[in-house]
């Protein structure tokens, strides 16, 4: 996706060599026209894998995911990190650490929400070590639904993440794929 890769270039900006922040355009700030076509590209990947949710984990992967869900006109789903006081049993867990913010949280989906007949993409805006996407996967195998594959908006092929999604056996698309965050400089796969 040119536009998003020309977005990430602009309007990134590079912590260190292993952090970039689109906080002005995909997890803080949203960008509505890009993630609609975010949403569009994904939907164009897995239209023919009969998708009946969209998975995602809040709160970064909510915009692209909730975009893909209205292009595949199915319900987003979402994993929350605190257990509401309104879900009292029956829900799918498990524990997520989030690279940028070292932090392990456990993460739940109600069972009312996924279940056996789902077939699920699972959408999130980062890949890094894909401790995410797994975990969210770990949640579809508790639902005994099937992942058709997880679909990434920014992935630092520079980090183990997708290697180990597809040593799961995850089908892993990714709109932009960034080289390298060396010397303050964002540089995307291809690129030299």
């Amino acid at each position: 996706m040119e536009s998003l890769g020309r977005k990430v270039k602009e309007d990134g900006v590079v912590i260190d060599e292993k952090i970039l922040k689109v906080d002005g355009f995909l997890n803080h700030q949203i960008d509505a026209k890009l993630m609609h076509e975010v949403g569009q590209t994904f939907y164009n990947q897995f239209k023919n894998e009969g998708i009946t949710k969209i998975l995602t984990i809040e709160a970064s992967g909510i915009a692209p995911a909730i975009m893909a869900a209205l292009h595949f006109d199915v319900p987003c789903l979402f994993a929350k990190k605190a257990k509401p006081s309104t879900l009292k049993d029956g829900f799918y867990q498990t524990d997520i650490h989030s690279f940028t913010k070292n932090k392990t949280s456990t993460v739940i989906v109600s069972e009312e929400f996924l279940g056996e007949d789902d077939t699920v993409l699972i959408i999130d805006d980062f890949l890094a070590n894909g401790d995410a996407s797994l975990g969210l996967n770990e949640i579809v195998k508790q639902a005994n639904a099937k992942t058709a594959g997880v679909g990434i908006v920014v992935e630092k092929s520079f980090q183990n993440g997708r290697q180990r999604l597809e040593d799961e056996g995850l089908n892993v698309s990714s709109l932009c794929k960034v080289a390298s965050l060396k010397g303050n400089k964002v540089t995307l796969l291809g690129e030299n």
